[in-house]
């Protein structure tokens, strides 16, 4: 087999989810190097907001300018493609050349357009990439990168690095099938993981009752929902696996959600991690959602202590609407908010989101009338010293969890 020919070690690229423009605003100023984000068609996170096509100027435009540096834009088409859906996606393919970097897919009819039209394609993990055989058939291809099946270890990972350009995911959901490959949500919801729509029923709770009518009593009853991969504390082990790009899953998650593990890793990947800032780091990934973290099968094969006891998230912060953003004097960076609800106090946590803005911040003061006070009630307007918002976005309290 033909050798992947290597000079400088690159830079790691640091990959994020984006599922609607807060999420990519808040990837992009956590510092990701790229984000990867779906159409409404024809990728594999079907619930998501996703973006339309007139989207992707503006996204590029944001992506080059905001964060000083240009940050990648990678489309996905990683559904399973029907014959009378092929006119559709050639469309797409053709009206987002020029404006992302790279189309992630894996169905031959959509390489193939790819090839046709000249757009660099990175091959999805719903191919099942694990092996040097199929690794040196997608290169053949013409692919530039394959983002490798979750099922293999840190050595099987150095193996297909050498003949090519590999992406691994590092944080986030796990599913319990094969790479995706999984059928539950059809069979059971009419709802097909393989077009995007999964329904999840994995991560509910079951009982095994044999023909006879015998009920088995297990620990865990969620015997098929998988905890989520957190590759934190090994993060040194896998820079040195020969690996491109670091990936981070989430595109149905939360803006905050993608900010705190983006902000994590990216001062994982430009420095090597002190034992205290790896706790820290934890504690911080550990805030926003997650189902309790597993190494995956990097360094071991998954036993039944990967397997969590959570359905809908074990985070241990979450955030509530308080107030509602009235006007922004942008010379003094200055915001009027009316309170709708409950009460804000100096450094108290707050999350700004709208449909172009997001960012957390910490409340250092706050005036009513031009004078100072320590704490706004339900029903007051009061001025926070603010990053850039926009009329109409909304103000959340970031809480503790109990």
């Amino acid at each position: 087999m033909n050798k992947k020919t290597k000079t400088n070690k690159p830079k790691i690229e640091l990959l994020s989810p984006a599922g609607d423009f807060r999420s990519l605003i808040a990837a992009v100023e956590a510092g990701a190097d790229a984000v990867y984000f779906g159409l409404q068609d024809f990728n594999m996170r079907d619930a998501a907001r996703n973006f339309k096509i007139s989207d992707l100027t503006k996204m590029r435009k944001f992506c080059n300018l905001t964060s000083g540096k240009k940050v990648k834009m990678y489309l996905t088409l990683n559904t399973i493609v029907y014959d009378n859906e092929l006119k559709q996606i050639e469309n797409v393919i053709k009206k987002a050349k020029g404006k992302i970097d790279a189309i992630i897919c894996w169905d031959l009819s959509v390489i193939q357009l790819c090839r046709k039209y000249k757009i660099p394609f990175h091959i999805s993990t719903q191919a099942s990439v694990s092996n040097l055989s199929s690794a040196e058939f997608y290169k053949k291809l013409g692919a530039e990168r394959i983002i490798l099946a979750r099922e293999l270890n840190l050595n099987q990972i150095k193996e297909i690095s050498k003949i090519i350009d590999v992406e691994i995911f590092i944080h986030g959901a796990m599913c319990v099938s094969v790479s995706g490959r999984c059928f539950a949500s059809q069979f059971l919801h009419c709802k097909s993981a393989n077009r995007g729509q999964c329904r999840h029923p994995c991560r509910k709770a079951y009982k095994v009752i044999d023909d006879e009518g015998n009920e088995l009593t297990v620990e865990n009853s969620r015997i098929f929902s998988a905890k989520d991969l957190c590759t934190l504390p090994f993060i040194e082990k896998l820079k040195k696996a020969g690996v491109v790009a670091f990936k981070i899953e989430g595109r149905n998650r939360e803006p905050e959600y993608v900010s705190a593990v983006t902000k994590v890793y990216r001062k994982a990947l430009d420095k090597k991690l002190s034992k205290e800032e790896i706790k820290t780091g934890l504690e911080e990934l550990e805030k926003v959602y997650n189902r309790e973290f597993s190494s995956g099968f990097y360094l071991k094969t998954p036993t039944s202590d990967d397997f969590t006891k959570y359905e809908h998230g074990s985070g241990k912060q979450t955030k509530k609407f308080i107030a509602t953003v009235n006007h922004y004097w942008k010379k003094i960076g200055v915001a009027a908010i009316f309170m709708n609800a409950d009460k804000l106090k100096l450094e108290d946590e707050i999350i700004v989101s709208g449909k172009t803005t997001f960012f957390q911040t910490k409340v250092k003061d706050m005036e009513i009338n031009h004078k100072k006070i320590q704490e706004a009630l339900k029903g007051q307007q009061v001025a926070l010293k603010l990053p850039l918002c926009r009329e109409g976005d909304e103000v959340y309290l970031v809480i503790e969890k109990k």
